[in-house]
């Protein structure tokens, strides 16, 4: 149920002038954020490209699933792109999973990047493609935003900065919750995602990580729910660490008498592993932080600070 990761492939850096596909795997986008998008990622030194119908709208997705399919394996295959951007999320990632061709992704590894609903795909690619993806800014999201995308974490998550570790710039907030300090494979996404695998061909793998879990607009008792099914399912035993992220609206009431903080120590606060709350990774106010799935990483929680390092590099030069 919770096997371990064997040793994730790292895909090639990111370099100044490389090009950057953008893809829509799940719900449809708005034409103005992808310029806008596209625009931000000129600015930062890279080609932006995608297809035309990356436009399309098919009820609430970016098209259809087999549109969507094609696209993302055609970003995989060509030659003359080097990582792949998802321009946001929502909902329908979950319909690729069964519908890519995972050995013509597989024989391919890039950077890849996103949050939200694309959580499906970060941890399939992890768990059965077995490369090294990224959690973090999206094109018609953060990069098509002022201070959307914490640009050090990018830098050094995909350019290869980071060669032999570094530091993640955790943001103003983030507090320790239990103390220690472990090692373990970073992995996660958004919670409600992660949940929606179980029970699936394509449920998460979570023995022996650290594990990440960010959320958006979910109230203190659904967050509840969820963190009580992955510990009765059995995917908090063998996990090293838990890192929450900001939750950003994960509120019921503003005088609920309790903070978030409070519901999560109630599920994780006796597994006996260090755990963090509020690192900007995913659903955040701005600056969000990249953070690379399938590497190793170390958490460390003393009086009620935090800090995460990345113990290698997460791209090969």
């Amino acid at each position: 149920m919770c096997s371990f990761h064997p040793q994730a492939v790292k895909p090639p850096a990111l370099r100044p002038g490389d090009t950057v596909g953008i893809v829509a795997p799940a719900s449809n986008i708005k034409r103005a954020d992808l310029e806008a998008g596209s625009e931000a990622l000129r600015r930062a030194g890279y080609r932006p490209f995608y297809f035309d119908s990356i436009v399309e709208k098919d009820l609430y997705f970016a098209g259809s699933v087999e549109r969507r399919a094609r696209e993302l394996e055609e970003m995989f295959v060509r030659e003359d792109v080097r990582a792949i951007v998802c321009a946001r999320g929502g909902y329908g990632a979950n319909y690729l999973l069964k519908e890519l061709d995972l050995e013509k992704i597989r024989a391919h590894p890039k950077i890849f990047v996103g949050y939200s609903d694309i959580t499906m795909l970060l941890t399939f690619f992890v768990d059965a493609a077995g490369f090294v993806t990224f959690h973090g800014p999206m094109a018609a999201k953060d990069w098509a935003h002022a201070d959307g995308v914490d640009l050090a974490s990018w830098e050094s998550a995909v350019s290869g900065s980071g060669s032999t570790g570094w530091d993640v710039p955790l943001n103003a907030g983030v507090t320790g919750l239990v103390e220690g300090d472990s090692e373990g494979l970073l992995y996660g996404g958004c919670l409600s995602i992660l949940v929606a695998s179980l029970g699936t061909p394509y449920e998460i793998k979570t023995a022996g990580t650290i594990l990440f879990l960010e959320d958006l607009a979910a109230k203190p008792y659904q967050i509840d729910r969820m963190l009580m099914q992955l510990k009765l399912a059995g995917h908090f035993d063998g996990v090293r660490g838990i890192v929450f992220g900001e939750m950003l609206d994960c509120v019921q009431t503003a005088n609920q008498g309790y903070t978030l903080q409070d519901v999560v120590m109630r599920i994780v606060g006796d597994l006996k592993v260090p755990v963090a709350f509020g690192v900007r990774s995913g659903h955040v106010t701005s600056g969000n932080i990249t953070l690379p799935f399938g590497v190793r990483a170390k958490l460390v929680v003393r009086s009620g600070q935090a800090a995460l390092k990345i113990l290698e590099s997460a791209v090969t030069p």
